[in-house]
């Protein structure tokens, strides 16, 4: 496949300011076949599986790289959290509006603040007579990054920080996807105990994996029998897997685009336009300040 062995595949340049996204067709990589992997966020939820180094964050960079015309405009919002202290989406802070650090409360609140945000842009929906988010709607597509989320809602040692992020995080992923909320987790951990709502995100990516009966864990039962052999991915191959999306039978052996820090230093300016700080975030219809 294009960017086999440890070749990569290099991310194009970023659109022009105000050049449109398409929302079910981001570009973020290539097919094995050679063509474009596109990924769907309209009614969408992604989760990301795979060990250290397998290339999770090379997935999530280039989303938010396909995403950065609509991020720079405030028509994509992304909140973002980082376990991990900020070593992996601290990198490009200025992307997030907030990026919190670490599974503590911080964390669990802000997954809190975007369950009750799901819940009322779903109220609003309904009183406009309105089935789905879209753009017209006056307000913006919600991303919620969550790097790890076994430390949030399997790890953390607080029980009832534990449970609120559980409950919390199972909210948006059952009721986001309507009201124009789309939840990219990603988990070294595939085991249902970790996360037991699994089955509540549609597109599924397998990069590589420690052991083969993880590979049905992510991507669903007889996937690996027809191929999907994410447990044998070579160590020197980041960001290359499988990804399975509900309905389809069928998985595709793809490969993300390779984000140097230079182009996350470049991707950071193009969407604050060079301040510290990216700008303020279209008001969210329904807030009411939660």
């Amino acid at each position: 496949m294009p960017g086999s062995g440890s070749s990569r595949i290099p991310a194009p340049a970023l659109a022009e300011p105000g050049a449109a996204v398409d929302l079910t067709r981001v570009p973020v990589g290539r097919t094995e076949q050679g063509r474009s992997w596109l990924l769907r966020l309209l009614d969408r939820h992604l989760l990301v599986t795979g060990c250290t180094d397998a290339g999770k964050s090379s997935v999530v960079w280039s989303l938010l790289r396909g995403l950065a015309p609509l991020i720079r405009s405030g028509g994509v919002q992304v909140f973002g959290i980082d376990p991990k202290g900020g070593m992996e989406l601290g990198r490009a802070s200025g992307l997030f509006h907030p990026l919190v650090y670490g599974n503590g409360e911080d964390a669990v609140g802000l997954l809190e603040h975007v369950a009750t945000l799901t819940r009322q842009r779903a109220e609003a929906l309904r009183e406009q007579n309105v089935r789905k988010w879209n753009p017209s709607s006056g307000q913006p597509f919600v991303l919620l990054v969550v790097d790890e989320l076994a430390e949030l809602i399997a790890y953390q040692p607080d029980t009832a920080l534990r449970k609120r992020a559980a409950m919390a995080l199972q909210s948006i992923v059952a009721q986001g996807r309507a009201p124009g909320v789309c939840v990219v987790g990603q988990i070294q951990d595939p085991r249902k105990a970790v996360v037991e709502f699994r089955h509540l995100f549609p597109t599924r990516i397998a990069l590589r994996l420690d052991e083969a009966e993880q590979v049905d864990m992510v991507l669903g039962d007889g996937v690996r029998e027809r191929g999907a052999e994410a447990h044998r991915i070579a160590e020197d191959t980041a960001g290359v897997g499988w990804v399975k999306v509900d309905g389809r039978r069928e998985p595709d052996r793809v490969r993300a685009f390779h984000t140097t820090d230079h182009e996350l230093d470049e991707l950071t300016a193009y969407v604050t336009g060079g301040r510290a700080d990216a700008p303020a975030p279209l008001v969210l219809v329904g807030s009411r300040g939660a």
